[in-house]
């Protein structure tokens, strides 16, 4: 059994989910204390609650401190089974957050899976549903896995009520990939997104991002969203790169002005646009976990954030493969994953 502490680092959510969800790949049992030990309300919420449910589910696990609230939590995992799955937060909470916890197991699974799952989908506590599409599952394609994802209905926060489904074909064994190099830039796409609120907004905040990035209108588009349940605003700016993608987002708030929401997506754009690297701060760490899955592969990153570096110390700890990190120029640094000796 794995022991975890989960106020390692920056103690929050994402140790508990990279643990269930490498116990799950290796079949090993994990013992995590100090949930989310570093955040204003420890322990497990209802996102986390369902993610650890769901993981139960799709291996018949045996659990011991599943209950809201709960700072301890044993899981010994079962033989993963895919299937047709069904889960819902309840709340606002994150509906991609609970996915991120199932997939990797789902990916190498005995079978298909068709997981639906009910919440909030675009959260700016979360990778948005957006980032999901766009940018993290095409990679998992790139690594064999086949894999699509349908969004039903928006869910923003706080009001929740999203729904998206996802089906995946799982592989024997993820293809390793090498991602040192994005090269040029093709095109950037901006999309505004209003719900229960005046398209005028979205509008407002895309001429704004048009002067801050300097792109044209056809490059940018204002969505008022349909049969959402409350009120929610989010920009997403995706970038596309010769060699892969990245996408920034900035949320709308209760009297935050449209030009604030464009200024931040536009700084967070050129932060990326101005470092040479194909995998930006937030799939970094996503990746983790199919790289080392697949036991090889390098990929080239800003500086890892204190999240990301929590993440991989969670990772090293089930020993799928040897992880390196190598700084390069000040800017950047390259992981590079290998076989174990």
């Amino acid at each position: 059994m794995i022991k975890i502490d989960g106020a390692i680092g920056e103690g929050g959510g994402q140790i508990l989910r990279s643990a269930i969800g490498l116990s799950l790949v290796t079949q090993t049992p994990v013992r995590i204390e100090n949930i989310r030990a570093g955040r204003r309300k420890p322990g497990l919420l209802r996102q986390h609650l369902t993610a650890v449910k769901a993981a139960k589910r799709i291996s018949n696990a045996d659990v011991r401190g599943d209950a809201l609230g709960s700072t301890r939590l044993e899981f010994r995992p079962g033989r993963v089974q895919g299937g047709v799955f069904a889960f819902g937060v309840g709340t606002a909470g994150s509906t991609t957050l609970v996915l991120q916890t199932i997939l990797p197991a789902l990916m190498t699974a005995n079978t298909s899976s068709t997981i639906t799952i009910e919440g909030g989908t675009h959260n700016p506590y979360a990778p948005p549903f957006p980032f999901l599409n766009e940018v993290f599952v095409p990679m998992l394609r790139r690594m064999g896995v086949e894999i699509s994802l349908s969004l039903d209905k928006y869910g923003f926060y706080p009001a929740g009520g999203g729904c998206f489904r996802v089906a995946v074909k799982p592989v024997a064994r993820l293809i390793p990939l090498t991602l040192e190099q994005r090269g040029v830039l093709q095109d950037v796409e901006a999309v505004s997104y209003v719900s229960n609120l005046d398209v005028g907004i979205a509008e407002r905040e895309l001429h704004c991002l048009q002067q801050h990035l300097t792109i044209s209108e056809s490059q940018c588009q204002a969505v008022a969203v349909e049969r959402a349940q409350g009120p929610g605003n989010i920009m997403t700016v995706l970038m596309k790169y010769q060699h892969g993608a990245d996408m920034v987002t900035a949320f709308g708030e209760p009297n935050k002005r449209a030009e604030k929401v464009a200024a931040e997506a536009a700084t967070a754009a050129k932060r990326y646009m101005s470092i040479d690297a194909p995998v930006g701060v937030y799939l970094a760490d996503q990746l983790m976990v199919p790289f080392a899955m697949a036991g090889e592969g390098v990929y080239v990153t800003g500086p890892l954030s204190r999240h990301a570096r929590t993440n991989l110390e969670i990772v090293r700890k089930f020993r799928l493969s040897k992880i390196d990190v190598e700084p390069l120029d000040g800017r950047r640094e390259r992981l590079v994953f290998g076989k174990l000796r």
